[in-house]
């Protein structure tokens, strides 16, 4: 990227944030903090009002904008490209504000870029899978959700407990929202239990702000997640397998823990994480008899211990 091209990216960054700190300019430009400096210097003197203050960052003056942001063809693709995830994995509000986003982003393409979106955007599809339900995503809430982690709004939800079978009434102050296996979560502090708990969106029938507010501080979502996972053991486990019954495998292997394989003569061996060696025994013997577990061992005596049940029964 030349450098004028660098300065007009860093005035739309400055303008994306309240406040954006001279690291944060250097690490997406890959630049020193010297040139960041000498940048901002190039702004300050072309008649941008950047504010900077000592230990925060910089900010433009209330008020200045540039006039609409012309996109190249690969930016506007990527935005198709993240429409129809949207579409897929997102709740009704949240695909109709991205929708409304996406008109306003098209108002300002040149007609080739139109053109070049209205060619292409039949050739970009997220596909169903056949395991989840159609109307899945249809209240997952997470507008109302994000509205109050903004707010900082306590939330009056109720909510149906897998663990218990039961449906509760439950004030909780939200952290935030992450996308796993399929479904959308909420951390948050659950003022019923008295700690954190996170909920399957889902399964949340119905939400409302309580009208209360929280002061209490809470940890970033970055951090209760790399906790989360800290405390949740992962079991590495190699198999290989014949390779005439991978097709049959399909997207049960990713839920699974899967994570790469190599290929061997008549066999792949295939390396999987899980947290639970227990469901991928149970798994495992859907199509054990054209695989062979090679680690850990404790994986391959738990097989037999269920393999000894089924035999006796």
């Amino acid at each position: 990227m030349n450098r004028i091209d660098r300065i007009s990216a860093m005035l739309i960054h400055l303008q994306s944030r309240k406040i954006v700190k001279a690291q944060d300019i250097a690490d997406r430009f890959n630049i020193s903090l010297r040139t960041v400096y000498r940048d901002i210097r190039t702004l300050e003197e072309a008649g941008v009002p950047l504010v900077g203050e000592a230990g925060l960052g910089y900010s433009i003056m209330d008020g200045y904008r540039l006039p609409p942001v012309m996109f190249t063809t690969e930016e506007a693709t990527a935005f198709l490209t993240a429409e129809k995830l949207v579409e897929k994995l997102t709740d009704t509000d949240t695909r109709n504000s991205y929708r409304s986003a996406m008109f306003k982003i098209r108002s300002v393409l040149r007609s080739t870029e139109k053109d070049y979106l209205e060619n292409i955007e039949s050739h970009i599809e997220v596909m169903d899978s056949r395991y989840l339900p159609k109307d899945k995503n249809e209240s997952s809430h997470l507008q109302m959700i994000l509205k109050s982690i903004s707010g900082k709004q306590v939330l009056r939800m109720q909510y149906f407990s897998n663990h218990t079978q039961e449906n509760t009434e439950r004030d909780v102050e939200p952290v935030g929202i992450f996308y796993s296996g399929l479904n959308w979560y909420m951390v948050a502090w659950c003022r019923l239990r008295g700690d954190y708990r996170h909920f399957r969106a889902d399964r949340i029938s119905k939400v409302n702000s309580s009208g209360q507010s929280f002061d209490k501080h809470h940890p970033s979502l970055k951090t209760f997640l790399k906790q989360v996972s800290a405390e949740k053991e992962l079991h590495t486990v190699v198999m290989q397998i014949d390779k005439s019954i991978m097709k049959h495998l399909g997207d049960q292997k990713y839920y699974n823990g899967f994570i790469s394989q190599r290929e061997l003569k008549d066999t792949y061996e295939m390396t999987f994480l899980t947290s639970s060696l227990e469901g991928f025994a149970r798994w495992y013997m859907m199509f054990g008899d054209m695989a062979e577990i090679k680690s850990p061992a404790s994986l391959k005596t738990r097989i037999r211990e269920i393999a000894g049940v089924i035999a006796e029964q």
